[in-house]
């Protein structure tokens, strides 16, 4: 089975975490490792449960995940510096997704650990008087890491050695891979429902899983499942299943219990909430606001807490967060001048990198193709989302790092100050700037525009080296004084796995698949719709911005919602939040949605689109089986290759 060191049973190095700002603080003692016998204590149960929250560390806010969850898609190409965790998942013929792809097999060697610590404190727990609303938060992450294994490999095992859903202390070295509805209906739906039904409304520490919580993912479990049931575009499953329900149920059944119970999570809401705009959702200085359900959590003031120096060299690993670099391309090679003259003396690099928000530390491994930024955020005038999501505007910090010139110049030989726009990326194509040979006097190919001090980029004009960077997930600190901060350090900030907004979208998907009930798609979407077309600052204008464009949001909304507009909304709402790849192959809609796209190349200047074809497969629905777990197997090779996905 999934093989364990029989000394370390829970698969975690600190089981320690902490919540802010609630009654209650998850402060355990940290452990070298945790035996079967420290298990068998009232300390050693109370302290798996802290160690299921600390486990979404190991994926979320981590960069190589999110290659897995974006990259190939619509979403994310490879960029200029990616290696092969990149290009190989980019389906372009840069390489082919193997058993060996590390962020493909990233899910399955994180979470079987966690599962088995799940499953002890669900057999343990009672024997030392734990009540259920605390053993229902095991019940609530052993369904969630099921739920994301069956999304990403199909049928995965529920007996870990010691028969289905049963604590394991034995290394197994067989196993047996359960079909997908075996997975829902043993272990994802009953977890969730007994979840909801034991769960408190309230979490009993900032960022613990409620009754709600355990909603979303059950009404997303459903929605899923109803998919797989329904199958529309023929894509294939394994271990090979017929597509009928274990409880008889048919597809619309379960599309129907997704909108009853995403409905229900809309109308019991407290303590969640939608923000007021969008911007506010994303802003760290608002982070772990009542939008924001259940995430992977980080601080600044505690290395202890942080597992990992807040002010040191970020690891690039887990538990770090540190997804946000991936998508920062190196916007510190722009330069400007002290002087008109341009002297080789005069040269400065006017923005420097910085733990700010709209900057951190560039790495330049995933970039977006042309379309999100021309057609996913087509409307940039009322949809505040892409000025909530992208950095469009560079602006100079030369001051923060000891260069005292009040003024440097930049486009057109015009004047700038700190604080002021370096480059620009424009709203649209209906101005062509003048591009230099090359990367020019600015270093970075950017051009220039009439009357402008900025340099300038055109949607058509960005590439695999030069694009706007991700706002949404970067870095914040409050420490950085009058300085440039730590900008090396892994992000300190929470990274958000569930929003409340997300029962809108689920509850109007399942309309869309024919769920009846009396708010239709339209309407929820227009909830979305209009709280995006809210304006409270202009974020890349670095101004306020005091702006109700909600009517013509939903003026614009189409009569007739369809699947393909609910997951542009998706893209548009969660844009760099690991869901798309999810997504598109929940609705099969991934080999049609990202069968092309198009992206300059890889050197500074280029400018020249290149369209790109990729080659998206039936069978790469479904990631394969690490090579790691086939390995540990002592079994037949006709049995490995058995265990295997197909095409892989």
């Amino acid at each position: 089975m999934i093989k364990h060191n029989k000394k370390v049973i829970l698969g975690a190095i600190f089981l320690s975490l902490t919540f802010t700002g609630c009654n209650e603080i998850l402060d355990e003692e940290p452990r070298a490792n945790y035996t079967v016998e420290y298990f068998n204590t009232e300390q050693g149960v109370n302290q798996g449960i802290t160690s299921l929250y600390r486990h979404l560390r190991s994926l979320y806010g981590n960069g190589y995940f999110m290659s897995n969850c974006q990259a190939g898609t619509d979403e994310a190409t490879f960029g200029q510096s990616a290696d092969g965790n990149f290009k190989e998942l980019d389906m372009s013929g840069n390489g082919n997704i193997n058993p060996d792809t590390f962020p493909t097999s990233m899910i399955w060697n994180s979470v079987f650990p966690y599962i088995n610590t799940a499953n002890g404190i669900i057999e343990k727990g009672p024997n030392f008087g734990i009540a259920e609303s605390l053993v229902s938060e095991a019940r609530f992450f052993r369904a969630f890491d099921y739920f994301i294994l069956v999304q990403t490999y199909g049928g995965v095992p529920l007996d870990l050695g010691s028969g289905p859903l049963a604590f394991n202390i034995t290394a197994s070295a067989t196993s047996v891979r359960n079909t997908v509805p075996e997975v829902y209906s043993k272990a994802i739906f009953p977890d969730l429902k007994k979840a909801i039904d034991n769960l408190p409304v309230s979490p009993r520490v900032t960022g613990g899983v409620t009754k709600n919580v355990a909603r979303l993912f059950l009404a997303k479990a459903y929605l899923t499942y109803g998919w797989w049931l329904q199958n529309p575009n023929n894509i294939p499953t394994y271990p090979e299943a017929p597509r009928t329900d274990l409880d008889g149920h048919t597809a619309q059944w379960y599309f129907q219990q997704a909108y009853d119970i995403a409905m229900a999570g809309i109308a019991n809401p407290s303590p969640y909430a939608l923000q007021p705009t969008f911007y506010d959702v994303n802003l760290g200085a608002n982070d772990r606001n009542n939008e924001c359900m259940l995430y992977a959590d980080h601080t600044q003031s505690s290395a202890y807490y942080n597992e990992g120096d807040p002010a040191g060299l970020g690891a690039a690993w887990s538990p770090d967060n540190f997804a946000a670099w991936m998508q920062t391309w190196n916007y510190t090679a722009i330069k400007s001048s002290k002087t008109t003259a341009w002297g080789p003396n005069d040269i400065v690099n006017s923005v420097q990198r910085a733990a700010t928000q709209p900057l951190g530390r560039p790495w330049v491994r995933m970039a977006p193709p042309i379309a999100i930024i021309r057609n996913t955020f087509a409307d940039k005038t009322n949809d505040s989302r892409y000025d909530g999501t992208f950095v469009t505007t560079y602006r100079g910090n030369w001051n923060r790092a000891g260069v005292t010139n009040p003024v440097l110049y930049n486009a057109n030989n015009l004047p700038v100050q700190p604080d002021g726009a370096i480059l620009s990326f424009l709203d649209d194509d209906s101005q062509l700037p003048s591009y230099p040979s090359g990367a020019g006097a600015n270093g970075v190919g950017a051009g220039t525009l009439p009357g402008r001090a900025d340099y300038v980029i055109a949607p058509n004009g960005i590439s695999r080296m030069v694009y706007p960077g991700l706002w949404k997930i970067g870095t914040y600190r409050t420490d950085n004084g009058a300085g440039l901060g730590t900008p090396n350090a892994g992000l300190t900030r929470p990274f958000n796995v569930a929003k409340f907004s997300e029962f809108y979208f689920i509850a109007a998907e399942a309309a869309v698949k024919g769920a009846t009930g009396a708010t239709s798609a339209r309407d929820l979407i227009n909830v979305i719709r209009a709280r995006a077309g809210k304006w409270r600052f202009d974020n890349n204008g670095n101004v306020t911005k005091i702006q109700d464009n909600s009517a013509a949001m939903v003026a614009a909304t189409p009569a007739t919602i369809t699947i393909d507009y609910i997951l542009a909304e998706r893209s548009r709402e969660y844009y760099g939040e690991f869901y798309r790849w999810y997504d598109l192959v929940r609705t099969q809609k991934w080999g049609e949605v990202a069968a092309t796209y198009q992206i300059g190349g890889v050197s500074y200047g280029d400018h020249t689109p290149q369209t790109v074809t990729r080659n998206i497969q039936k069978f790469h629905y479904l990631r394969p089986i690490p090579t790691s777990q086939l390995n540990a197997m002592e079994v037949s090779a006709e049995v490995k290759a058995k265990y295997q996905n197909p095409g892989y």
